[in-house]
């Protein structure tokens, strides 16, 4: 792609964020059209929060990786992918990364930002103490998405109620807007599928099984029931945990995920500004080739290699 296209497309998808954003950041509840673009806002399930198809990932190998950009080179990124018209920032208590995205963010419009964050706490009382620490970490009134994270048991329904208790108390309080969990492995995967009390659930989904709770077709099978009962469902590691080796993997993966129909968006850590152009420009592709306005013919020969992209976990 030539660095005038480049030009062209990243004008075009900037505007088209901030032309999606403008005013009140608008979390109602009805269906927006089928994106075409990672800017585009697209609607959680039944949650009543939008957000865009691409968020900025904060997790790579645990958030060393963000963490070792520094304050500087971390603000940069997110100011760059803000630029760009990406408005979701997925941490996590575990990543260490709240105190990089409290400053990365000072200054923008907080309606317009979508931030998820997770809790590793096992009883009530780490869950109350953490919603509180997070809310003053992160430096904010509410938290978009607050996340039980990584449950590795079918049992978790039932062992982490009081957890559940607290995050549902604290969204009646509106101090959390949505709750949910991230799995991994198969079981507490399964086990999400009828658990009501989740609004947004968070799933390793990419087609070569890369770092996945299973085979791509069966976790994409019980992603499909709980996005069909209203779930929101976000992706992740769909760059698996190495990026790939080509360009033309990351987008057969990006293309995989977005015509599943029932992933919503997808976080990816990202460690340059360049890597976050790639994906852009993949994912609007995909959607053109999806969407058939776009031939497949049309996408080889121009994606750049770019250093590996790494996926959040």
């Amino acid at each position: 792609m030539s660095n005038i296209s480049r030009r062209q497309f990243l004008a075009g998808t900037s505007a088209a964020g901030v032309a999606a954003l403008t005013g009140r950041f608008s979390f109602a509840a009805e269906k927006p059209p089928r994106p075409a673009r990672g800017t585009d806002l697209v609607a959680l399930g039944r949650s009543g929060l939008k957000t865009t198809v691409l968020g900025i990932g904060t997790g790579t190998r645990g958030g060393r990786e963000q963490r070792e950009l520094q304050q500087s080179g971390f603000t940069r990124l997110v100011r760059d992918a803000y630029d760009r018209g990406v408005r979701y920032i997925d941490t996590a208590d575990a990543y260490g990364t709240h105190p990089l995205v409290r400053p990365a963010l000072r200054g923008l419009p907080r309606e317009q930002i979508f931030i998820q964050t997770k809790t590793r706490a096992k009883d009530a009382a780490t869950a109350k103490a953490d919603i509180e620490r997070f809310l003053k970490e992160l430096d904010c009134e509410y938290i978009d998405s607050l996340l039980m994270h990584c449950m590795t048991r079918a049992d978790w329904p039932t062992d982490m109620r009081p957890v559940m208790d607290v995050l549902s108390e604290a969204k009646q309080q509106k101090r959390v807007r949505a709750v949910g969990i991230s799995s991994h492995g198969m079981d507490p995967l399964v086990a999400s599928v009828d658990c009501d009390w989740i609004d947004i659930q968070l799933a390793r989904i990419n087609p070569f099984g890369d770092k996945m709770d299973g085979p791509a077709e069966q976790v994409a099978g019980h992603l499909k029931k709980m996005h069909e009962k209203g779930r929101g469902v976000i992706g992740m590691k769909i760059y698996g945990e190495t990026g790939f080796d080509t360009a033309e993997k990351r987008y057969e993966s990006l293309k995989y995920v977005l015509g599943l129909g029932s992933v919503d968006a997808f976080t990816i850590g990202f460690v340059n500004v360049r890597q976050i152009d790639e994906t852009l420009e993949m994912i609007e592709t995909a959607l053109a080739e999806l969407a058939g306005k776009r031939p497949a013919a049309a996408v080889s020969g121009w994606l750049d290699p770019s250093p590996a992209v790494m996926a959040t976990c």
